[in-house]
């Protein structure tokens, strides 16, 4: 319950909502079970042909001293109606009493139902901003060590089960029982001794579903984490389809998948039958009942033995045969709520990962970069492997800086340690002579551009692409920072020019001119540091001069630090720092490294002899 009164606080402010849906239900109900009730008064009618047939005598027609006499009160007023007018206007009468009751019933119902959909709605509103909101908060390494298609379920799929079976349910809790003690209080007006002998079949009914739903939570919880590696593998396939059709594997992919769908779909029957088994279970006894009632109750008639007349009957015949009704719909929301409690438990579980990365309490904000970046007694370890080992290093602003090496000497984390996308275990990085935790995140990362060498871009037009990081910018303005990317002139030859869309991932546009548009998107923010990790080692020849040329026109009048395998690219940077298993190994420009004829010319002489 603590799991369910959680996911129940995404819709505050619940009043809002639960006020007048409180108000609506209540007629609702009251006029439902009226509709009923008045069937005894137009049978009574029906079987009153005249003034003097029947049970119409005047000795019968005394008015009840409570209301809560109910049947006394209808005979009251229909022998009225028939004895100073007649049956067929008493039968005018009331059915227009029904046609009214039902249209305001209907009407309350359906108020009712709006009020519900309207929180449900809200719910899901609250509940998926929260979800994707804290995703959007979390730290790289998060997306590192779980499955993006696991994530893509929470926030879609689980969310939404969550939507439809726990406000479901909170509409089911309030207003079935309701009903159904309203339906219990007039069947105990109309005959209390038929009532207390009708009434065994609820607790014995509810015992019998309470085992078949007993392990559908369990279920619920495989079916949605089941689900998940599904998506994962969809996700997967659809983004290495290329290497898939490469490499055969398409039977590979196919076994995968299917395998997982078919537990998906084993669990998912299995829990259909559950679920399934609790409305005809209790309907079937529903019906039993009321046929013992039918041979109780008519044996009373019959026998005379009770006061109870054959309209009166008919009506309660009537009441108890919905009484199921809502008894039926509590128990399937209880075979609903499990699906619904262990969906919520996996989205909260999203909700509750903390960001490792935080701002301090007392952050500063920052608009300038007029010092440098300094590397203090920087140590960075992935669990138990060091990455990064006591490194101090200094990057003067207005230089560029290269980052070379071996593969995995540590390169990318160093960069990764400045926009604080990690912390290192130990040490500090200063800006300006500030710890970076001191700073604020946003304000940080505004000082910085970045270009990796995976072009990452949105399925959207060239112009948002270029204007992701800075919405209000002016045609102008993007076109300016095209330009200084290389990359007006194919923008230009594009089927729309700037409003192109690029497709997926950009896939409508070469490597070279993806990786040009997102130049262009780092030089439109204008920011002081540039940090290009491997900006040109994915492109051909041609489309690297291209590249190459644009990431010099970036580089201009800003501190840059460039991460780079091709080593005739940093040839010209003021300063080459060469990482080695997590230390600097050398350090120096290209000269100088030369002429140490140290690690740094080991790995030129190997690229010089590849090429």
């Amino acid at each position: 319950m603590k799991t369910y009164f959680r996911l129940l606080s995404f819709a505050k402010p619940i009043e809002k909502f639960a006020i007048p849906y409180i108000i609506a239900t209540l007629f609702s109900i009251i006029f439902n079970t009226l509709n009923l009730a008045l069937l005894a008064p137009l049978l009574q009618t029906l079987f009153s042909a005249d003034k003097a047939s029947g049970i119409a005598s005047v000795q019968v027609n005394v008015k009840p001293h409570s209301w809560f006499d109910i049947m006394g009160t209808f005979n009251y007023y229909v022998h009225y109606l028939i004895d100073h007018y007649n049956a067929w206007v008493t039968l005018q009468v009331v059915c227009g009493i029904i046609v009214a009751s039902v249209i305001l019933g209907n009407l309350f119902r359906y108020i009712s139902q709006r009020i519900m959909e309207n929180l449900r709605v809200h719910t899901l509103l609250n509940l998926r901003k929260s979800v994707f909101d804290n995703v959007m908060n979390l730290h790289l390494g998060f997306f590192s060590n779980e499955r993006k298609g696991d994530i893509i379920s929470k926030v879609a799929s689980d969310v939404q089960v969550v939507q439809y079976s726990v406000t479901g349910t909170l509409q089911v809790v309030f207003k079935e029982p309701l009903q159904l003690i309203a339906y219990i209080v007039m069947l105990f007006l109309i005959s209390a001794k038929l009532t207390f002998y009708s009434l065994l079949v609820i607790p014995v009914s509810a015992f019998i579903i309470s085992r078949i739903v007993k392990r559908l939570k369990s279920q619920a919880i495989a079916a949605q984490e089941t689900y998940g590696n599904m998506i994962s593998y969809l996700d997967e396939a659809l983004s290495g389809i290329k290497i898939i059709k490469a490499f055969n594997a398409g039977d590979f992919i196919k076994t995968r998948f299917n395998n997982e769908n078919k537990k998906y779909s084993s669990i998912a029957r299995s829990m259909a039958k559950r679920q399934q088994l609790a409305s005809p279970v209790s309907e079937t006894m529903g019906v039993a009942m009321v046929s013992c009632i039918v041979l109780y109750g008519g044996y009373l008639i019959l026998n005379k033995t009770s006061a109870l007349s054959g309209p009166a009957f008919i009506a309660y015949i009537a009441l108890f045969s919905q009484v199921m009704r809502p008894a039926k719909a509590i128990s399937d929301s209880f075979s609903n709520i499990h699906s619904g409690i262990a969906a919520g438990e996996r989205v909260l579980v999203l909700i509750d990962e903390k960001p490792l990365i935080t701002d301090a309490p007392n952050a500063s904000t920052v608009t300038e970069f007029n010092e440098g970046i300094r590397f203090k007694n920087v140590s960075f370890a992935y669990e138990e492997k060091l990455v990064l080992n006591n490194i101090n290093l200094t990057i003067p602003k207005g230089k560029t800086i290269a980052l070379v090496g071996p593969s995995g000497g540590g390169k990318s984390t160093l960069m990764d340690l400045i926009p604080r996308f990690t912390d290192p275990q130990s040490g500090e990085v200063l800006i300006d002579n500030h710890n970076i935790k001191s700073i604020t995140a946003e304000s940080l990362r505004s000082l910085m551009g970045f270009v990796n060498q995976e072009s990452i871009l949105f399925n959207d037009s060239i112009y948002n692409n270029i204007a992701f990081a800075k919405p209000d910018a002016t045609p102008e303005q993007v076109e300016a920072a095209a330009r200084i990317a290389n990359a007006h002139n194919f923008i230009l030859e594009t089927e729309e020019g700037y409003n192109t869309n690029i497709g997926d991932r950009g896939t409508k546009l070469s490597g070279g001119q993806r990786q040009r548009i997102c130049i262009a998107r780092a030089v439109l923010t204008n920011p002081p540091i540039m940090l290009l990790d491997e900006a040109t080692s994915a492109l051909d020849t041609e489309s690297e001069k291209l590249v190459q040329d644009a990431l010099n026109n970036l580089m201009k009048n800003r501190t840059s630090l460039i991460i780079a395998h091709r080593l005739s690219t940093i040839q010209n940077a003021d300063i080459i720092v060469v990482l080695e298993n997590g230390k600097i190994a050398e350090q120096g420009n290209h000269q100088e490294l030369i002429s140490y004829n140290g690690l740094y010319r080991k790995l030129i002489d190997m690229q010089t002899f590849s090429n």
